[in-house]
């Protein structure tokens, strides 16, 4: 550390007596304070330092899973399927003397990266085990959940060939069309029988709601069989039986009519839905003079290391008033035309030992020991402002308790944030409900120059 010491004025006067009396600027802090009683700020410069960690996997709780292959020549492969049941609403039926007409899983998407135009196919199996509600991560064996001796149907399909709806999106006065692609997998018509005959027994059987239904129906294990050119950000899962029954007298001419219908359940964020993914690192995990590496999901993170017992033998009886975080990408990697991946849009700053802790329990980032950073691509850098919290935390705590440790390693973790509005009397704007682990697939260099990954701190002494 280098330090820079400046005095000041514990008071400073107005911006119209400094200009008109230069003559006593020199004693005018001293006129209204003793001069025992001088403050003193003071800035400096702390270095970090950061290492790749390999992540062998994350808790897999997910809006949005993500489907498919794709090998990056910087950052790797990603490869990821998706297991899930099904949400049953109370009031689904069907309609008196329905007759199945066909079943299919419909799988819709609005953005992927990769080879849009490559072939690749979906495979769709059965699961046969109750999916469990607790702790979910990327690394399940789909084998002890699903039969996968043989897939219940399987579709050819390249990523913008297939069919899709467009729909028209607001926000404020603006408007933005979005085509929604859709890949719609033939399931046995079977299925689709077999929820009707449940659904004809007494009390419709176990069509009543969500818990009975898992038990009945435990749901799907969507993956791929052949292709490695690009991955779907899948948006919805949904299961649909097409139907017929004959309307009684539902035509404009009073007389009965075969109509057609479809009966339809999601894959929803109330229900179990777990994420697989595997990861190919080897390149990134090596020691890289140029920085650390972060991929998503579950690939690799970049840990930092606070040493704050440096930070407090350097301040002793200071007070720590900022310490300001700014970590930097490597743009030329960024720059690589070769390069599909892109830096997550969020980054999570959090001690290595409270992430199981965090993802599991749901919680926020608190400021304190937690914080989240949003990409600014002008300046290619996560700003996570002032942290002097998180130094003054472990400082406490140590003088609280010697035996705990005063250096922190934290770790900088991709992830997706869940908005909601808010409103107050004198401001609206949105609130983070939800943290989760990213899914989308994200991938960037962190640069960890001494002149890049540093804290800029400002202290002051009395």
């Amino acid at each position: 550390m280098k330090l820079r010491t400046i005095i000041v004025l514990s008071i400073i006067a107005t911006t119209t007596l400094l200009i008109s009396c230069n003559d006593t600027l020199d004693k005018l802090g001293f006129t209204v304070q003793p001069g025992n009683d001088k403050v003193t700020v003071g800035t400096d410069t702390v270095y970090l330092s950061s290492s790749t960690i390999q992540v062998d996997s994350v808790f897999s709780k997910t809006k949005y899973p993500i489907l498919g292959e794709y090998i990056d020549p910087v950052f790797g492969s990603i490869r990821s399927d998706y297991i899930g049941e099904f949400y049953f609403p109370e009031t689904m039926e069907f309609k008196k003397d329905a007759k199945i007409d066909s079943v299919r899983l419909s799988v819709e998407y609005t953005s992927m990266i990769g080879d849009s135009l490559a072939p690749m196919q979906l495979a769709v199996y059965k699961v046969t085990e109750v999916l469990p509600k607790g702790k979910k991560y990327t690394n399940f064996n789909p084998e002890i959940f699903a039969d996968m001796s043989k897939p219940l149907g399987v579709k050819t399909f390249t990523g913008k060939n297939n069919s899709y709806r467009t729909e028209v999106y607001y926000s404020g006065t603006t408007s933005q069309e979005i085509k929604i692609y859709e890949i719609n997998t033939p399931l046995p018509i079977e299925i689709g029988q077999s929820f009707l005959d449940e659904y004809h027994k007494e009390g419709h059987g176990a069509l009543i709601d969500t818990e009975t239904f898992r038990e009945f129906f435990p749901g799907v294990y969507v993956t791929t069989n052949f292709g490695n050119s690009s991955i779907l950000n899948v948006n919805l899962t949904s299961l649909k039986v097409y139907y017929n029954y004959l309307d009684e007298k539902g035509s404009s001419q009073q007389t009965d009519t075969t109509r057609s219908t479809v009966w339809n359940i999601y894959i929803t964020p109330e229900v179990t839905q777990m994420n697989r993914i595997s990861n190919k690192n080897d390149n990134l995990i090596q020691v890289n003079d140029s920085g650390t590496f972060i991929k998503s999901p579950a690939g690799v993170n970049t840990e930092v290391m606070f040493p704050i017992a440096d930070i407090s033998n350097k301040l002793s009886n200071s007070a720590l008033n900022q310490a300001k975080l700014v970590v930097y990408t490597v743009p030329n990697v960024m720059e690589d035309e070769r390069i599909k991946l892109s830096p997550p849009d969020n980054l999570l700053l959090i001690n290595r030992d409270s992430v199981k802790q965090f993802f599991e329990n749901g919680k926020l980032h608190d400021n304190l020991t937690s914080f989240v950073a949003t990409y600014d691509s002008s300046t290619q850098s996560y700003n996570f402002g002032n942290i002097s919290a998180l130094i003054n935390y472990y400082n406490s705590e140590h003088k609280k308790d010697q035996s705990k440790p005063l250096n922190q390693t934290y770790q900088l973790i991709p992830v997706d944030l869940a908005y909601a509005s808010s409103s107050g009397i004198y401001s609206q704007g949105t609130v983070v409900t939800e943290i989760y682990n990213q899914m989308k697939p994200t991938a960037t260099m962190i640069n960890n120059k001494k002149d890049k990954l540093r804290l800029d701190i400002i202290y002051t002494s009395f």
